[in-house]
């Protein structure tokens, strides 16, 4: 069932030590906070996006699902299993399931290892196939992410960008997973390609009944893959909504300023509005809205003094902004 939520985070926080080193971190007691109180769930087979500025803290909400990262506090739940207890062996059946396709394939992908060593390694450690049908099923995963099987005995620094992302999108598919982190994958690669990686995504989607979470600070690329988005900034969802909703009538001014920074090629296009201001340091995060000293509708005292709360808007999404707020 689509409504079947297969993911659901609650209050999900990172809290990073301040100083570098262990000698710093002795005597700098401070922390960033890079996901601070994040909850949402996912339904089965659908996509949600996650997007914000660099620093706003998607990467660690994915990392601390695919628990490549342990969590300060909160939970996350698949399939109504709490992930945040399970012992070694357990976790190694969520890999199996929960799958991660990384930013920057050049650096995601081992480079003294072939395509084919590097997409059949998640085959070997989960025992996933009999050792006779391992060929057989590289060249079928292959097969699903677009690569030919002349690209088995390649590295990767004999492949093009795009070609060493579907390796990549094929290591994570190798085990049938039912979740997949896509973190900003098609971040580092050339417009063109970007669109055949994006198609490639929701053609698997569809073929294999996935479920995604969809990782990217460029809002015109979610807004093809994903049914609905979640605004990050500084660590805080200030906005989740239906996507369609968002781009018709987007509620925080922080989203408003993240769409009208998309580029237009339209030459009579109003000029864009710019967001001025540097994103404050996680360390010390604004008191209040954490938007506030950025914000172009700033009211006064009350979003300097007071956090504002999750206002349900009509489509069961909410917004995080005093503006919305029943005076």
């Amino acid at each position: 069932m689509e409504n079947e939520s297969l993911i659901q985070i609650k209050n999900l926080k990172k809290y990073f030590p301040a100083g570098g080193d262990w000698f710093a971190q002795i005597f700098d007691r401070r922390q960033i906070r890079a996901v601070d109180d994040v909850s949402f769930t996912i339904p089965k087979g659908t996509t949600l996006g996650l997007v914000g500025e660099s620093g706003s803290g998607k990467t660690t909400v994915g990392r601390m699902i695919a628990r490549l990262m342990n969590p300060t506090s909160g939970q996350v739940f698949f399939k109504n299993v709490d992930l945040t207890h399970l012992n070694t062996k357990k976790q190694k059946w969520i890999r199996r399931s929960i799958q991660m396709i990384f930013q920057d394939p050049s650096s995601s992908l081992n480079r003294r290892k072939t395509a084919g060593q590097i997409i059949s390694e998640p085959l070997k450690i989960h025992k996933f196939v009999p050792k006779e049908e391992l060929e057989d099923k590289l060249v079928s995963v292959m097969k699903l992410a677009g690569l030919s099987q002349r690209f088995i005995n390649r590295y990767p620094h004999e492949m093009s960008g795009g070609q060493r992302q579907r390796v990549g999108i094929a290591r994570a598919l190798a085990i049938d997973p039912e979740f997949i982190i896509c973190d900003e994958p098609v971040t580092a690669l050339d417009v063109s390609i970007q669109a055949q990686i994006i198609n490639l995504l929701m053609d698997l989607q569809d073929e294999l009944n996935l479920t995604y979470l969809f990782i990217a600070h460029d809002l015109s690329v979610v807004k093809h893959v994903s049914k609905k988005l979640a605004v990050m900034y500084l660590g805080k969802i200030v906005e989740m909504a239906n996507t369609d909703m968002i781009f018709a009538n987007p509620q925080h001014p922080y989203t408003k300023a993240l769409l009208a920074a998309i580029p237009t090629p339209d030459p009579k296009a109003k000029k864009r509005k710019v967001l001025h201001g540097e994103v404050p340091s996680p360390i010390s995060p604004p008191s209040g809205c954490r938007f506030h000293p950025r914000c172009p509708e700033y009211i006064g005292d009350i979003c300097k003094n007071e956090i504002p709360p999750e206002v349900t808007q009509p489509d069961g999404g909410f917004v995080s902004c005093f503006h919305y707020c029943q005076q």
